[in-house]
């Protein structure tokens, strides 16, 4: 049977007495395969490779290797919270890599969208196989490849136009020859937030929104300066937090603030003040095909303004996105 179907006898993992029998069979099947060698895993903090991670430091603890590299890109505190959760809380063997400077440097006033991702991607890459170089004696490479991926891969393979095209940490170095765990490739997504609360990752970190490898690099519109993306980042936190506390967090699929590469006038303590819009898009979808607007009520939207535009420099204007996809895509680049 080719390992990479999923067989049609496989129950679907929706609760945790399913997912404890999961994450046991996994568990010995990793140890079957790895035995005693160290495995790498580039451990973003999204969904599917915090899974992984947390799954395979059951399953062979210190001979896991996580490398997070923070592009400079991420949401605010990602990076601190991964630290946290999986160097302090997991004890985790873990490599932090601060790249913000390299990704920066090699992205200013580079302004095209598919060019920004290109680098970004290639980068990841190349900082990824700068710290697996460093090390001695791994010979596996984890990655938290799903099923949808394996999907998608399927219609490429067939001639089909797939939606996207799925990397994880593809396209390494040939020097760098590692044997592939993919302890997660035959679960949909739903199934994987089962198995990562069974493991004990915390709520926020299981169902964390969809965000795109590129991070806030797609969304920070244009050629990304280090101020606007600071404005974009800290507008965006205030988002989140607004929808925690009204209770959207986990109504909408995906919610967010674009910054544009344009000012406009304000007034500010009495003066003339130009800042940059942000702009806020929430959505949600079944398969990301098509998407639909969610309906923010008034008040909330009223109080993330006023904060936006008192506790964040740079920003003067907060405008709404109502254009569902199609004819809008989800993400603005």
């Amino acid at each position: 049977m080719n390992s990479n179907v999923r067989p049609e006898s496989m129950a679907r993992i929706v609760n945790k007495e399913l997912a404890d029998a999961f994450i046991e069979e996994q568990i010995a099947a990793v140890r079957a395969q790895v035995g005693d060698k160290k495995v790498l895993l580039a451990l973003s903090g999204g969904v599917d490779s915090s899974v992984v991670a947390a799954l395979l430091i059951k399953a062979i603890g210190k001979q896991l290797i996580c490398v997070h590299v923070n592009h400079g890109l991420m949401r605010k505190d990602e990076s601190e919270n991964v630290i946290k959760i999986f160097g302090e809380e997991l004890d985790a063997n873990l490599i932090y890599v601060d790249a913000t400077d390299r990704f920066l440097d090699l992205l200013k006033d580079v302004a095209e969208p598919e060019k920004k991702r290109k680098i970004i991607g290639a980068e990841f890459i190349n900082v990824f196989a700068d710290e697996a170089r460093k090390l001695e004696g791994v010979s596996f490479l984890a990655q938290g490849t799903i099923y949808p991926d394996i999907l998608e891969s399927f219609k490429q393979a067939e001639g089909k136009k797939a939606v996207k095209s799925h990397h994880n940490v593809g396209g390494l170095p040939e020097d760098l020859q590692f044997e592939l765990v993919e302890p997660i490739k035959l679960l949909f997504k739903d199934e994987v937030r089962v198995v990562g609360e069974a493991l004990g990752l915390p709520h926020g970190m299981v169902y964390r929104q969809p965000f795109p490898g590129p991070g806030l690099g797609v969304r920070c519109l244009g050629a990304i300066t280090r101020d606007r993306l600071n404005a974009l980042r800290e507008a965006d936190a205030i988002l989140r937090e607004e929808f925690d506390i009204c209770g959207l967090a986990e109504k909408v699929w995906q919610y967010f603030v674009v910054v544009p590469d344009i000012k406009s006038v304000g007034v500010k303590d009495e003066s003339r003040y130009e800042g940059w819009p942000a702009i806020i898009r929430a959505v949600n979808t079944k398969d990301a095909m098509t998407a639909t607007i969610e309906e923010i009520p008034y008040a909330v939207l009223h109080k993330i303004t006023d904060r936006i535009t008192h506790e964040v420099e740079g920003i003067n204007r907060v405008l709404l996105d109502l254009t569902p996809k199609p004819i809008g895509t989800i993400e603005w680049e």
